[in-house]
């Protein structure tokens, strides 16, 4: 599971990192403890155009009833997005790239009753590019007529960790090499075997990590000290 990341570039920065071709308006605050529910950037590719928007945190497929459904869709499993119903639409048309700094995952402390949890990041420093998906919902009156905004959401996919990371927890995010964006998030490729021949571990030589404290449990702080190692 992947609950709490890292997003302190700017949309300029994580733009020109990923090969964005157009940008929304919209300026996000740098965020060290982003939390599920929230807006989020994400890179999308529509009508072959790269580009950067926020997103939701948390998928709403587009037949939901009710947006809430979004609050335990923030993960979607590697193994069951080609057929599960929730995800398996977006999986084929609606892939996306999650731009982030680092993440953190908790671990069980042996011999006692607490977890303690890690900040995860490039080794090299840049950023991870996590393999998403996302959708498009809006409400419907009762004659069945679209009303109100387009709401906009998306998940993290998560699947098997690298060893390095196995030494924490029993899963991690996709982090998609550079190599494989374009076919990722290509929208005219339906392959899915050969979609899900990309969502792999990452190496383990391309991630570091180290105990943070426990303040970042809590969603309401935010600040760049919650990174620092203990």
């Amino acid at each position: 599971m992947c609950g709490r990341y890292v997003s302190s570039s700017t949309a300029d920065e994580i733009a020109k990192y990923f090969g964005v071709d157009a940008v929304a308006d919209v300026d996000l605050e740098p965020n060290y403890n982003v939390a599920p529910t929230v807006g989020v950037y994400a890179v999308a590719e529509r009508k072959e155009v790269r580009s950067l928007d926020v997103y939701r945190w948390g998928l709403v497929p587009h037949w939901a009833k009710d947006p809430s459904i979004g609050n335990k869709m923030i993960n979607a499993r590697s193994e069951t997005i080609a057929t599960k119903n929730a995800y398996r639409s977006a999986f084929r048309r609606k892939r996306c790239i999650i731009p982030v700094d680092g993440f953190y995952e908790w671990t069980k402390v042996e011999g006692e009753d607490r977890k303690q949890p890690f900040y995860i990041y490039r080794a090299d420093g840049d950023m991870m590019g996590f393999a998403g998906l996302y959708e498009t919902w809006q409400a419907k009156n009762e004659d069945g007529e679209y009303v109100g905004e387009v709401l906009q959401s998306t998940t993290i996919i998560t699947g098997s960790p690298n060893e390095k990371m196995a030494e924490i927890h029993h899963r991690m995010p996709v982090i998609l090499p550079p190599s494989e964006w374009a076919k990722w998030l290509d929208a005219s490729n339906d392959d899915t075997d050969a979609l899900s021949a990309l969502l792999v571990p990452a190496p383990d030589d391309l991630i570091n990590m180290h105990p943070v404290a426990t303040e970042v449990n809590n969603a309401r702080n935010k600040g760049a000290h919650l990174i620092d190692a203990l």
